[in-house]
């Protein structure tokens, strides 16, 4: 009995060990990389990021202004659009047809676009809306980030309601509330932090999106508001100028993959409280 006890002690012992020389592994990379960039990229971070565009070839000075305006847009349209859609497919699928053969389909397709690389959705929206219109466009790429939003919240919406305790629905049921009316105000009440937090990563994962983009929007050296026209935003900004043999324009990547990771890391730790705040409810 001592022999078998000792040669699980020494298994687990090994197991652990090998679990955590992976998470360090890992972790250290990640460690590396984010230092590089912040390295690299405080060393760009001025005014003049936030109130010039981007430089022609050879030009001195510069910044990102059109990028980051030009993100910004397409990624609130992309969510202004994606959102409710998926919101309503969740909220279908978990209040409405649960059992519903329509709902096994509808769930086996967001699946396999949420493991789609995105540069096939680029390629879709690119023959989809592109080629009819003959140009590239910031509503094209507004499009192209939609698709990508859809699937996440479709799924947090799902899973969030379905951890709603029935016992609620039949409460509010049983007092005569009728079922859109339970869903809007106790359903969607019990999941809004789950549900929230399904949109955040949404935004996370698809304001930092570059091949969708170079199919859809392209980008351009000009301050532009008209979503008919290519629009410049960071993901491909930094593409184009991170293997340039300018200077100044490998040092604005640096900058524009900086206030992406910045940006992207507030709304994942955003998702994260608001996830313990709804746990702790």
């Amino acid at each position: 009995m001592d022999a078998k006890y000792a040669r699980r002690r020494h298994t687990n012992t090994v197991a652990m060990t090998l679990c955590w020389g992976a998470a360090l592994f890992g972790i250290s990379w990640l460690a590396f990389i984010l230092v590089a960039l912040l390295w690299n990229g405080v060393a760009g971070l001025n005014i003049a990021v936030f109130t010039e565009v981007t430089p022609g070839p050879g030009s001195t000075g510069g910044g990102l202004l059109n990028a980051i305006v030009g993100s910004l847009i397409m990624t609130t349209i992309g969510v202004a659009i994606g959102t409710p859609i998926g919101m309503l497919a969740g909220t279908y699928m978990a209040e409405y047809g649960r059992y519903a053969k329509l709902t096994k389909v509808v769930r086996f397709i967001n699946d396999i676009l949420l493991s789609a690389p995105s540069i096939i959705i680029g390629l879709f929206i690119y023959e989809a809306v592109v080629v009819p219109l003959g140009h590239f466009s910031a509503l094209a790429g507004s499009l192209a980030l939609a698709v990508i939003v859809i699937p996440v919240v479709v799924r947090t919406t799902e899973d969030m309601l379905l951890l709603v305790p029935n016992t609620l629905r039949e409460a509010s049921i049983a007092l005569g509330m009728p079922r859109a009316y339970m869903i809007m105000r106790v359903a969607y009440s019990a999941a809004r932090a789950g549900i929230v937090t399904g949109v955040l990563l949404a935004i996370a994962r698809a304001s930092g999106e570059t091949a969708p983009l170079l199919f859809t929007a392209l980008s351009s050296p000009f301050l532009s508001l008209d979503l008919g026209k290519e629009m410049a935003n960071l993901p491909v900004i930094i593409n184009n100028f991170a293997g340039s043999p300018y200077e100044n324009w490998r040092q604005l990547a640096w900058t524009g993959a900086l206030l992406i990771t910045l940006a992207v890391l507030t709304l994942s730790v955003g998702a994260r409280v608001l996830t313990r705040q709804g746990a702790q409810k």
